[in-house]
This record gives structure tokens, C-alpha cells and sequence, in this order.
């Protein structure tokens, strides 16, 4: 008598579940801060040097440049706005030639990751360390130096508002500037004359007002004039609208010139971005 066995039924497995586009986001950024704190010069840099100047700038000034606004009080507002360029533009244009030129790019190019992942993770670790850093400055501003935090959710709105679109512009003109640097090591030497050239000339460490007419003009066309202003209208008096060059805080025109270098950062960067350094073709 024969018996005939069934054959076994196969074992159902389930797919393997991708991460989402969320999660793919994440991981990554969080990749970019792991490697952001690993880098020590990186960290004092962003992170301490704001702090230094406001320490060192409130030591040496105390004068008033309006009733009730101590020069202190002003350049703080700079600083924070310094502080949002150097974590993203600054630290940008820097770091992304580095990696071109060791060959992470063309790496990552190769792999099934979508191209989009890595510029996500360099947004989240930009927002990240951003914030982080502005929370610093607050705390610092207001412990230390009488710096007055908003009283009102108008002007916490216009903080945000303010951060967001000039962190987004900065974020997006740092990659497309990455492009010019040719080697690792010209990343710095591109990005961090333009920076501080835009610094003594939009408002950061003298009164916008008292620079000469043609360097206003010039300071006019880069966001990091209207991100100081729009913060200066966040923490300083109503009144001192006055006394910027066009007699009010003119947020209207700060989000204008702030969305308009959204747009430009974003062509620049779809139309100038490199995966590979020159020498690799």
C-alpha cells in the first residue's frame, strides 16, 4: 500500500517594509548630527563663537544708540541672526565640498537612497542645531545681558516666521555656493570671506544706519540684512523702527526679500549642484 505525502504548504512571508519618507528623512539627519558633534571645530565654531562675541562686544560697549536700546541689545539680535547663517550657509558651503572631494557624494549617488534623502537629513540637521543654538543665545542674552524676551505670541510669530525663511534661504544658498569650492580645502576660503563681509555690513556689529549709504545698498541685497532687522523688530521696542534706514521695521519687505532668496537658493541649487568634484569630471 503506497502513501502519498502532500507537498508542504509554503511558508507565507511578508515583504520587508521600507522605511517611509519620513523615517528615510530622519535616519539621515540624524546621521548629519552624529557627524556635526564628532567634529569638534565644527561645534565651537557654530556653537561657541556667537557666544564669544556677545561676551566680548558687551564687555567693550554699553553705550545707549536710542532711548531705552543699549548697543548690547542690538547686537544681540545679530548674533542670533549670524548664528542661523553659520549653521546653514556657512557650515554648508563648508562641509559639503569635503565630502565631494572624499568621495561621499558620488557614494551616495550610487546607492538606491533617493538623491532627496541626502539633502533632507542636512535640513533636519540644520533645524536641529539651530535651534539648539538659538536657545543658547537666548539664555545667555537674558541671563547675563538684560536682553528682553517677547511678551507678546505676535512677536514670538514673527520670530519664527523671521528664523524659518532666513534659515531656509541660508540652508539653500550654502548648497548651492558648495559648488564653487573646487577642493576640500577651498570650501573655507569661498564661504567664510563672503560671511563675514555680509556681517560688518548688515547691521550685526555696527548700526545699520550709521554705514555708509553704497554698503546699505549692497547689504540690501542678501538676506542676512533682513533677518537682522526682522529680529531687532522682534526684541526691541516699537519705537526703534524709526530709527531703521527706511523709518519702520518693514516686515512686509523682510518676508519678501526672504521668500524671494528662498526661490533664488532653490534654482541655484537645481541648476549648480555637484555630485562629483571637477577632477572626477
Amino acid at each position: 500500500m503506497s502513501t502519498t505525502t502532500k507537498p508542504a504548504a509554503p511558508i507565507a512571508t511578508s515583504p520587508a517594509r521600507r522605511p517611509g519618507a519620513v523615517a528615510l528623512g530622519l535616519r539621515q539627519g540624524r546621521l548629519e548630527i552624529t557627524q556635526f558633534l564628532r567634529s569638534r571645530e565644527s561645534v565651537v565654531f557654530t556653537m561657541g563663537f556667537p557666544v564669544i562675541m556677545i561676551l566680548i562686544f558687551a564687555a567693550i560697549f554699553n553705550d545707549e544708540i536710542a532711548p531705552g536700546v543699549s548697543y548690547t541689545q542690538y547686537f544681540i539680535t545679530g548674533m542670533i541672526a549670524t548664528g542661523l547663517m553659520t549653521v546653514s550657509f556657512q557650515n554648508l558651503g563648508i562641509w559639503i565640498p569635503i565630502e565631494r572631494d572624499r568621495g561621499v557624494l558620488k557614494r551616495y549617488r550610487g546607492t538606491p537612497m533617493p538623491k532627496w534623502v541626502y539633502f533632507a537629513g542636512k535640513v533636519v540637521m540644520v533645524v536641529a542645531i539651530g535651534v539648539v543654538e538659538t536657545l543658547l543665545l537666548l539664555a545667555v542674552s537674558a541671563a547675563f545681558f538684560d536682553l528682553d524676551l517677547p511678551a507678546t505670541a505676535g512677536r514670538w510669530l514673527t520670530f519664527v516666521w523671521v528664523a524659518v525663511l532666513g534659515v531656509t534661504a541660508c540652508t539653500l544658498c550654502g548648497i548651492a555656493i558648495s559648488s564653487l569650492a573646487r577642493t576640500a580645502r577651498s570650501g573655507s576660503a569661498v564661504v567664510t570671506p563672503l560671511a563675514l563681509v555680509l556681517q560688518f555690513i548688515s547691521g550685526v556689529f555696527f548700526v545699520f544706519t550709521e554705514l555708509p549709504g553704497w554698503m546699505q545698498q549692497v547689504a540690501a541685497l542678501f538676506p542676512l540684512k533682513w533677518m537682522c532687522q526682522g529680529l531687532r523688530s522682534v526684541f526691541l521696542p516699537d519705537g526703534f523702527g524709526a530709527q531703521e534706514a527706511g523709518g519702520s521695521f518693514e516686515l512686509g519687505r523682510v518676508a519678501l526679500v526672504l521668500g524671494a532668496w528662498c526661490v533664488i537658493g532653490l534654482v541655484l541649487c537645481l541648476t549648480t549642484f555637484r555630485w562629483t568634484s571637477r577632477r572626477d569630471g
